[in-house]
């Protein structure tokens, strides 16, 4: 009995080492970047911010597009959101990141291993300086075995935990990266919605246009045939005609690549895509525009996470690095029983225990070692320099949007102007034609640029639309959808297990 409990009381010292084993953890400790500086705006200081911004207030609903209004596109969307195969990978590769930390933190954790086995052998004693008949051996015996053993490897610098620790970055920034494509996903859906609406309502106003110039040249012909028109006046209105009929091929060209686009994001081919023709009409923006400070869009904008993640990585493996330059102990301790009949292999005389261990400290290693930290040292810094990078790129991409808008929303005003005027010289042309005061002709004419001033307002509106998503997407918009669709993964992941 006291023989069996020296086992027992020789894993204390190992025990011990365990315990003691979170001293010290090599390397620096990661923080993150400081916000950005008060001084930090989006424009410079002669440009101006567009008058439908609010600085400062931020959606309250995570689902931006549905600023527009429009039931298709929110559906549409929420499509694109279910269907995409970009989501569906991104999705996967943070499950695999994730995994990925448990599998080296179990490193933190004693090994733990079961043997057994028999074998069939010939053993002799002349080995061990006795004669043959020292010893009666059968010549050949069975033999049986089995065992427990244990391992664990101290980590006195903490190396294994700033491995975690790196591990962990890298999964982090497959989340945001996940973000990052959600917030892609909507953004593009919604362009190409609008551009479709865009297109069709362009092509609208073309054939307007076009049934104005076959009008007027057809009016033309008759009093050339009459002669009270020159054959000038003929070619004129053919070429009129020929030159306007360049239109609609390119933007029936347009849209059909819109649709496509649109089908690829909602994850099926353009023969399956059932989507709505948007129309522009059923799409408008009331209220202001939120917009996010500098400080807050560092938080929002998921490229700038990836971008801090992977500089946490990169410090993480600066301590890793410093680690391999110190001692590695390990501990190790085994039991096994050994019998050559298998129906007394537990009994006591075959019992064997052993604790052992183990120190490794690098002498000498042609500096690959200590070239090894100096390696994530400049890593680090090149994340560092990429960080500031991706944070002056959305800067830029902000105030781009910004600058896009607030023209836009001139040019806008303006093409209204056109619009209107053009529509009330229509109204008065008729008027004129109904009294006997103008002729057919002035009418088609005041037609055709009616329908050239839709088709200018149609432009102008589709791209404040653009413009305007593209400020919802540089802002981090869909962060919190992309929240939603990791935790609808990790359900998905728990099944899949």
């Amino acid at each position: 009995m006291r023989e069996s409990r020296r086992p027992l009381r020789a894993l204390g010292p190992m025990v011990s080492a365990i315990a003691l084993a979170a001293c010290v953890t090599v390397g620096p400790n990661f923080k993150a970047p400081p916000p950005p500086s008060p001084k930090a705006a989006y424009v410079a200081p002669v440009e101006r911010l567009p008058t439908n911004i609010e600085i400062g207030a931020l959606a309250s609903d995570d689902q931006w597009w549905t600023l527009f209004g429009s039931q298709a596109l929110d559906r549409t969307v929420e499509q694109a959101l279910a269907g995409s195969p970009t989501l569906e990978a991104a999705r996967a590769r943070l499950i695999s990141a994730r995994e990925a930390v448990a599998v080296v933190a179990g490193g933190r954790y004693p090994q733990v291993g079961v043997g057994a086995g028999v074998s069939h052998q010939k053993e002799s004693v002349v080995p061990f300086g006795l004669p043959p008949s020292a010893v009666a051996l059968p010549p050949n015996f069975n033999l049986y075995q089995v065992g427990v053993n244990a391992s664990y490897s101290l980590d006195l610098f903490g190396g294994t935990r700033r491995s975690i620790e790196a591990q962990q970055a890298l999964a982090d920034s497959r989340k945001y990266e996940l973000e990052a494509a959600s917030t892609t996903l909507t953004g593009n859906t919604a362009s190409r919605a609008i551009e479709i609406a865009g297109l069709r309502a362009q092509l609208d106003a073309v054939k307007r246009i076009l049934d104005a110039d076959r009008q007027t040249l057809d009016l033309v012909r008759k009093e050339h045939d009459t002669g009270e028109t020159p054959e000038r006046d003929v070619v004129a209105a053919a070429a009129q005609l020929a030159a306007d009929e360049t239109l609609a091929p390119p933007l029936q060209q347009s849209l059909s690549v819109a649709r496509h686009s649109l089908a690829a994001l909602l994850g099926i081919s353009p023969g399956e895509l059932t989507a709505p023709d948007f129309d522009l009409a059923d799409l408008s923006m009331t209220g202001k525009l939120p917009l996010s400070v500098p400080s807050e869009l560092v938080r929002r904008r998921p490229d700038i996470q990836v971008a801090e993640a992977r500089l946490h990585h990169d410090s993480a493996e600066i301590g890793v690095a410093t680690a391999r330059l110190y001692p590695q102990i390990t501990l190790s301790a085994g039991f096994t029983s050994s019998s050559l009949n298998g129906s007394a292999l537990f009994g006591p005389g075959g019992a064997v225990w052993s604790l052992a261990g183990s120190l490794a400290q690098p002498v000498f290693d042609g500096g690959s070692r200590r070239a090894g930290r100096r390696e994530a040292v400049a890593d680090f810094q090149a994340s560092a320099a990429d960080y500031r990078n991706t944070v002056l790129l959305a800067f830029a991409q902000v105030g781009d949007s910004l600058t896009a808008i607030d023209q836009d929303t001139t040019l806008l005003a303006a093409q209204k102007r056109a619009f209107d005027l053009a529509s009330e010289s229509l109204r008065l042309e008729r008027i004129n034609y109904s009294t006997g005061v103008s002729g057919v002709l002035d009418v088609l004419n005041a037609q055709r640029q009616f329908a050239r001033a839709s088709l200018g307002y149609a432009q102008v509106q589709g791209s404040l639309y653009l413009d305007t998503i593209q400020l919802m997407v540089a802002m981090g918009g869909g962060r919190w959808s992309a929240e939603r669709a990791v935790a609808q993964n990790e359900r998905g992941g728990d099944l899949a297990r």
